[in-house]
Formats: C-alpha cells, sequence, structure tokens
C-alpha cells in the first residue's frame, strides 16, 4: 500500500499541486483517502486529452467505469497504483458516485461545449461535486457543503485550465 499511495501522491504533485500542497497539509490517516482519490480524478480527467481520437478517449474511460464496478461488487479489483489504493478506502456507494463523473467526462472525449451556463453548470457538478462529496464522506462529514464547494473548486480549476486546453 505505502508505494501505491506514495505513486497516488506523485501523480498528485505533478498534476495538481494544490490539491497536493492541501493534502499534505492533512493528518496521515486524511492523507490515505485523499492521494487515492485525487490520483482518480487526474487520470480519469486527462484520459480524454491524451489522445486525439474520441474512441480511444471513451475506451479510457470505459476502463475506469470498470474498475469502479469492480470496486462496487466488493469482489477482487484489478492490481494498478491508483486502483487497488483506491479499493481500499472508498465503499460502493463512493464507486456509484465516481462513476458518474467518469461519465461526465464523455463530454470531454468528444470535445463538446456548454453551450449555455446551465449546461457549464451541470457539467462541473458532475465532475467535481462527486470527487468532494466522496472524500467528504469518508473524512466524515462536510456532505452538506460538498455540492457547493465541488461547483466552486470546479469552476477554479475550469479557468485555470482553459488557456492549456485551448492550445491542446
Amino acid at each position: 500500500m505505502d508505494d501505491d499511495l506514495n505513486a497516488c501522491a506523485a501523480l498528485v504533485e505533478r498534476g495538481d499541486p494544490v490539491r497536493f500542497r492541501a493534502a499534505m497539509a492533512s493528518p496521515m490517516a486524511a492523507r490515505r483517502v485523499l492521494f487515492p482519490l485525487y490520483a482518480f480524478n487526474l487520470e480519469v480527467a486527462r484520459a480524454p486529452w491524451v489522445t486525439q481520437e474520441p474512441m480511444i478517449a471513451r475506451m479510457r474511460l470505459q476502463w475506469w467505469r470498470d474498475a469502479l464496478a469492480e470496486i462496487a461488487a466488493g469482489g477482487v479489483v484489478r492490481r494498478h497504483e491508483v486502483v487497488t489504493p483506491l479499493a481500499l478506502v472508498i465503499r460502493a456507494e463512493d464507486a456509484v458516485a465516481l462513476d458518474r463523473l467518469v461519465q461526465a467526462r464523455e463530454r470531454d472525449a468528444d470535445r463538446a461545449d456548454c453551450a449555455t451556463e446551465a449546461e457549464l453548470l451541470d457539467y462541473l457538478d458532475a465532475t467535481s461535486a462527486p470527487l468532494i462529496a466522496v472524500a467528504a464522506r469518508r473524512l466524515g462529514g462536510g456532505e452538506a457543503l460538498a455540492a457547493a464547494a465541488g461547483r466552486a473548486l470546479g469552476l477554479a480549476n475550469w479557468l485555470m485550465a482553459g488557456p492549456g486546453l485551448e492550445a491542446a
């Protein structure tokens, strides 16, 4: 577990340095929850952007959906530096919530723009709020604020990612 947790932390440090610093300011028990969740989020968020082919992007997203289904089923899960520690810190209900996050990323595979403010807010709610809700649930509370916090964090991340995504 420690090697996997370190791999998750390294992924988060490279891909989301702000979340990495926030997690490092947390107690070790919280880091064991946060690093696999944040590494999962990074891997899913980048899946549609590592290829120009929408079908390949959807295949990558399906791989994550399959991994979450294994976690939800409660049986043996695939060996993977992110999936293995994630399976140790989330429950079936969390896997279902995170699956909705993966489904929402299919919009990215299609390079679909949000045509209205409502579409953007729905996208942010689907891609950010589940992560915050699962983290809050696994850390012992704050789920009531997860939707608003997820939307706010999603909007901030979306604005920061804009120039890089445009260039890609």
